[in-house]
């Protein structure tokens, strides 16, 4: 059973995680000297736990923030849609009235 779910990692903040995280670290450096210097621990299996309890700990905070959400789309109403059209339209009508003009002959230059 873990000392830590994940959940509660990132439920807490980064001041309690590091404070969580030395409390650990030192918890198995005791562990280890008392293994190195001949004597037997209570329970081994807890060295592993420490293990990897601190692992967690150590991949939650470099974890990068999560992005934030991007603003929602707002839903554009058929009206509005054609109203849009029709004013992309209208200067493409405009330019075509100024076309016919130009191709009309000029009676003036006749004379």
């Amino acid at each position: 059973m873990p000392i830590l779910r994940v959940k509660e990692i990132r439920d807490m903040s980064s001041d309690e995680r590091e404070k969580r995280l030395r409390e650990l670290q030192t918890e198995m450096v005791r562990l280890r000297t008392m293994t190195e210097a001949g004597g037997s621990i209570e329970n081994p299996s807890r060295v592993r736990e420490l293990r990897k309890t601190i692992a967690r700990i150590l991949t939650v905070e470099n974890q990068p923030a999560p992005a934030p959400k991007p603003a929602p789309v707002k839903k554009v109403k058929k009206v509005e849609k054609k109203k849009k059209e029709e004013k992309k339209k209208e200067p493409a009508k405009k330019k075509e009235e100024k076309k016919k003009e130009k191709k009309k002959p000029k009676e003036d230059k006749e004379e």
